[in-house]
């Protein structure tokens, strides 16, 4: 069967490419103007944010959370065109706009020859964040993507925009490509903060038992790799902070449901610096513990 011809996507290509080359002040600009836009749009989406701010921020007054929910949609506006800057952005755009942390420990793996499993979670950040090491380190940082079969020229517009911005790319449910990428030195950013029906345990996520997938040990040491946490906050001057840090995972391999409880501590001091940046319109407690209701359920 012959390739499809995706002259439509190419043309969204090229418009996303535009896009991506605006400079960061109009980016901000209009992004707040895109929120607007969003909010009719997103109601569903809007609801499950109000449900996990509630639950996150229990303490916290309804103004007080209907505050964050603001400032969330905005953030959330901001981040679609921070995507279009990760995949599509020349490097002379980006120039100047990050400060970069930790770039030893990456450098460190690589001249023993060892991957690095990149933790990260739901931050809104990710790729761009992604897009930064990469450029700071001189080399390839690989990312886990969900892949989209039903619609070939979308997976094809995606696929190569990260390879020649970020990396190589793995499929989420491709564990076997995933180790082989870690044992030939490769490094892989990974989103571990996944509520699978199956192998999770329940771990405390701004004090809310959260299910967290427990495979991720068991990955990193199939890859012979270690582990290290990414997050990038964005300053309200418009510049990123992107830290690669050590959060002492590496000694909780044995330990899944251990390794889990530590993987979310970080994650949840990560959140903690910009809470906006953070994908609230996640659902990230779909799986109770037995006997409780989903939260989700109007």
């Amino acid at each position: 069967m012959s390739a499809p011809r995706c002259f439509g996507w190419r043309a969204i290509g090229a418009a996303a490419a535009v896009l991506a080359r605006l400079p960061q002040r109009t980016t901000l600009m209009l992004g707040r103007a895109l929120s607007w836009l969003l909010r009719p749009l997103l109601g569903r989406r809007w609801h499950v944010a109000r449900v996990n701010l509630a639950l996150c921020f229990a303490a916290e007054s309804a103004a007080e959370r209907a505050r964050r929910l603001r400032e969330h949609r905005r953030a959330l506006a901001v981040a679609l065109l921070e995507l279009l800057r990760a995949w599509f952005a020349p490097p002379a755009t980006l120039d100047g706009l990050a400060e970069v942390e930790g770039l030893s420990l990456l450098r460190d793996a690589a001249a023993k020859g060892q991957g690095v499993l990149l933790l990260t979670g739901h931050l809104m950040h990710t790729e761009l964040a992604t897009r930064f090491v990469a450029e700071a380190l001189g080399a390839p940082v690989g990312g886990v993507v969900r892949r989209y079969h039903r619609h070939p020229c979308l997976e094809r517009l995606l696929d190569a925009a990260r390879t020649r911005r970020l990396g190589p790319t793995v499929g989420k449910f491709d564990t076997r490509g995933m180790a082989r990428h870690l044992r030939n030195g490769g490094r892989l950013v990974y989103s571990a903060d996944q509520d699978f029906r199956d192998g999770h345990a329940f771990v405390p996520f701004f004090g809310v038992p959260a299910a967290t997938f427990v495979g991720t040990p068991q990955l990193a040491r199939a890859g012979r790799a270690v582990v290290r946490f990414l997050s990038m906050v964005r300053g309200v001057d418009g510049r990123y902070r992107v830290r690669v840090c050590d959060p002492g995972l590496d000694a909780l391999l044995d330990d899944p449901a251990a390794f889990a409880a530590q993987y979310m501590a970080v994650l949840e001091a990560a959140v903690g610096e910009a809470p906006d940046q953070y994908l609230w319109v996640h659902r990230r407690f779909k799986t109770r513990p037995p006997g409780e209701a989903s939260p989700y359920v109007r």
